[in-house]
């Protein structure tokens, strides 16, 4: 057996580390804290690294398109629809079971459903969907054999997503975020025929920290949002992910046990943590408390997110309609 790529388990695992952290000090209310939007800041780019990885893994269409289409339904749409379900359940279970959360139900907009493919119990589902939708398309690129043309039209891809986003992101169910994952996706796969000498990757982190410094520019991929100055979130991003996967791709691969094991089981960490969340902070509210502001509630909260989650790994991994591991 092929011995696991360590190096992506590792930035695996710090990117689900860093998109725990953010949600369990969202929904406590503490982002205004100066260290948690300097930590947000030089980590932007942690969300477009999943495409990224994909891409440089992606070994095209193997068999027919259409049985590689049931594999990709499989392996990301069912997971994200019976996610979806269960942290709604979740959700709606308290919003409209315990009287005291009943005003809640007042203020929820259902049209956020279709336009960003969220989930009220379980918003970062959507990550799954716009997953699925580049893989469909990267597959049918591969099957109609249209490689040349497509690959001339990757270097667009960024100005179609900013020019989405200045029309208000019109696309429904987050698919305007889906340019930008292509170009990732394709950039992984560059990267991978065309691994640079390491002085190149140093030389790009380089890049990435005094443009991240002096020309700072953000992209949110969920929302398909460009912040700041757009070219420095553009370029930031291309020089952080091949800048930071070519430096430690180039290094002897070491497994950091906590992490590296995240990494390998980032599926159930992503798709359980929020319903975890949901659970624990109405759990809070049924009893008269708010987290909103408390330290200590975002502490153990992002603890026992972890623990669980570690916890339920092998069970979850056993069902593949939760894990998307099913057999080949």
């Amino acid at each position: 057996m092929k011995e696991r790529n360590h190096t992506f388990d590792l930035l695996c695992g710090l990117c689900i580390l860093r998109m725990i952290l953010l949600h369990t000090v969202g929904i406590c209310g503490l982002r205004h804290e100066f260290w948690f939007g300097k930590l947000m800041a030089w980590t932007f780019f942690f969300m477009s690294f999943f495409f990224f990885k994909a891409g440089y893994f992606n070994k095209g269409v193997v068999g027919d398109f259409k049985a590689y289409f049931q594999d990709r339904v499989k392996r990301l749409l069912v997971p994200y629809l019976v996610w979806g379900l269960i942290g709604s359940l979740v959700f709606f279970g308290f919003i409209y079971g315990v009287p005291r959360l009943n005003p809640m139900a007042e203020r929820l907009h259902w049209d956020h459903v279709y336009t960003v493919s969220h989930f009220w119990g379980n918003p970062p589902v959507w990550f799954l969907f716009s997953f699925f939708t580049t893989y469909v398309i990267i597959g049918a690129v591969h099957a109609l054999r249209w490689h040349k043309g497509f690959s001339l039209l990757v270097p667009v891809l960024p100005f179609v997503s900013y020019w989405l986003f200045k029309a208000g992101n019109p696309l429904w169910l987050s698919l305007s975020n889906v340019p930008m994952g292509l170009f990732f996706f394709c950039l992984g796969r560059w990267y991978r025929r065309h691994p640079f000498p390491i002085v190149v990757p140093l030389l790009l982190i380089l890049l990435f920290i005094v443009c991240n410094r002096y020309y700072h520019g953000e992209y949110d991929m969920s929302l398909n949002k460009w912040v700041q100055r757009p070219w420095g979130a553009g370029l930031g991003t291309l020089c952080a992910l091949v800048g930071i996967s070519g430096f430690l791709l180039r290094l002897p691969q070491k497994r950091v046990p906590v992490v590296n094991y995240i990494g390998e089981h980032s599926m159930v960490y992503f798709v359980l943590h929020y319903p975890l969340i949901h659970l624990y902070r109405f759990v809070r509210m049924s009893f008269g408390h708010t987290t909103r502001g408390h330290w200590d509630d975002c502490i153990l909260l992002t603890l026992l997110v972890l623990c669980l989650c570690t916890w339920l790994v092998p069970y979850i991994e056993r069902v593949p309609w939760l894990s998307g591991r099913w057999k080949k």
